[in-house]
């Protein structure tokens, strides 16, 4: 594990405290834990179109047929 210094305003440190305090952990617990929660919404996100949610975007206007040339018409139309 690799430490680090970080500057925090003195009210963000002290609400870090406090709520570590009540919850029976360390404020170190709770920064290290916001800072993986930080990563994987945000920093880590995958680029795959698997990981993506599927969107409802209306009724099929048309269905595909197999010589539809998908790409050409994403681009063109």
């Amino acid at each position: 594990m690799k430490t680090i210094t970080v500057n925090v305003s003195e009210p963000v440190y002290r609400s870090f405290q406090e709520y570590a305090r009540t919850h029976d952990r360390t404020t170190a617990e709770l920064v290290r834990e916001a800072m993986a929660t930080y990563y994987e919404s945000t920093i880590r996100r995958s680029s795959s179109l698997e990981d993506l949610t599927p969107l409802n975007l209306g009724r099929v206007l048309r269905p595909i047929k197999p010589g539809d040339d998908l790409l050409d018409e994403m681009l063109h139309d």
